[in-house]
């Protein structure tokens, strides 16, 4: 779920990533060869088993994705690596189910924040400060920070990105619109622009959920700003006026009803996904991660030089920058005990040949920094360029906060873009589910 992660600079100092706790009182423990692998430890043929959770379910990421796995294989031939692709959501719900059981994968899937915070405070996760202290500073320090906790290192990151608006420039054109939209009244503006023209303006997957909820998460941290987002979450109390208005303000844009037909049974990925309808043409709009245009060639044809990248509107009167950024990055973390082997596989994977392969064939963007003379891609450039210009930085809504907080807002906001929520039903909500946890 790229452009090039920051560099370290004086600038990203200012930043804060957050969403993600701290953690105290955990200890490290000792890696070994087999660790009473999940899996299977060792097979028949003498060779450490682990498996290895994902969620590259499309191409050309699931291909490449269990090439890296290969190649591994090939270079290590006492190891064996059981690869698991599981789509999103299905990913999301065994994980919760695994953490109820007290038993996770060897390596598996991270956003960070809230989420992994629970895996180890479980103490399901392996603490690897110490086994990666001689190659970690080779990863930029953004990318890694949604997995330190208290100066503890507990999941490696493999991409970092943003989401923002990509968007079609011939069907722009079509409606007479002369640029990106910078504030969200011009952004509005441009969605009647595009109705009135016969184009529909945005592409969603109302069925999955957490699409939707990028745009009331962008629109509270405009109006609330990323301390706002903060405040609410530490105090866990989401019912204040900014975020109200967040919910009035993403209720103007669904009443001017901006979705294709049948959006609220749209997945994101699929012949008819929300993916496919931006890559095929069929809307001008998606508000998105780095990935979008990967995943826009491989569900559709793919627009080409169409396609444009902009950064989510501010609003007026709001609190927050429009230099403040929403997002996150992928990583992958070793259950307690793990095999030693398995974050081998780690270091390999992130190392910087294997980074400049996932960014030629899918577009993640490199976290190593001897790959990120690789990024050539304009749009991934101007993400980069996004992300170098942050001033604040939120991590995924469904990922900063604990499990049942992030889905009470992805299904809170789904409900209001489909009609069956008030704004201040949704704000509600996640205020009640958030002081039960």
């Amino acid at each position: 779920m790229p452009a090039t992660a920051p560099p370290p600079s004086s600038s990203f100092s200012r930043r804060r990533f957050l969403g993600v706790v701290s953690v105290a009182g955990l200890g490290t423990a000792v890696l070994t060869a087999c660790g009473g692998s999940d899996s299977g430890g060792t097979d028949s043929q003498g060779r450490t088993v682990f498996e290895w959770w994902h969620i590259q379910t499309n191409n050309p990421g699931k291909n490449l994705w269990a090439a890296q796995a290969k190649a591994f294989e090939q270079a290590h031939p006492k190891v064996r690596i059981k690869v698991v692709t599981l789509e999103n959501d299905a990913f999301k719900s065994k994980m919760t189910a695994l953490v109820g059981s007290g038993k996770l994968p060897d390596v598996y899937n991270t956003w960070g924040g809230g989420v992994l915070k629970q895996q180890i405070d479980a103490g399901l996760t392996e603490d690897i400060t110490d086994q990666v202290k001689d190659w970690i500073d080779d990863l930029v320090p953004a990318a890694r920070e949604a997995y330190e906790f208290d100066g503890r290192t507990y999941a490696i990151p493999f991409d970092i990105g943003a989401v923002g608006f990509w968007y079609n420039k011939a069907l722009f054109k079509k409606a007479k619109i002369d640029g990106p939209p910078e504030t969200w009244t011009e952004f509005l503006d441009a969605v009647a622009k595009l109705k009135a023209v016969g184009v529909t303006p945005i592409a969603l997957a109302g069925k999955e959920k957490w699409p939707g909820m990028y745009y009331w998460a962008y629109l509270a941290i405009r109006i609330a700003g990323v301390d706002g987002m903060q405040k609410a979450a530490d105090a866990k109390d989401f019912t204040g006026g900014d975020f109200v208005k967040a919910g009035e303000h993403l209720k103007e844009l669904a009443d001017l009803k901006p979705f294709q037909k049948g959006f609220l049974g749209a997945a994101y990925a699929g012949p008819t996904g929300q993916a496919a309808t931006m890559g095929n043409a069929g809307a001008a709009m998606e508000l998105m991660g780095q990935w979008a245009p990967s995943t826009q060639g491989a569900e559709g044809k793919g627009i080409g030089d169409d396609l444009g990248f902009f950064p989510f509107p501010s609003v007026d009167g709001g609190k927050g920058r429009s230099t403040d950024v929403f997002g996150g990055g992928g990583g992958y973390a070793l259950r307690k005990g793990g095999p030693k082997e398995a974050l081998d596989f780690l270091k390999f994977f992130v190392s910087a040949d294997t980074n400049r392969k996932l960014l030629q064939g899918t577009g993640v963007i490199p976290v190593n920094k001897k790959a990120q003379d690789g990024l050539t891609d304009p749009n991934l450039k101007a993400v980069s360029d996004l992300l170098n210009a942050t001033t604040a930085f939120q991590l995924y809504l469904d990922q900063a906060y604990p499990p049942a907080v992030g889905q009470e807002v992805n299904d809170s906001v789904a409900a209001l873009i489909a009609g069956s929520k008030s704004p201040e039903q949704v704000t509600r909500s996640i205020t009640q589910v958030a002081k039960s946890q």
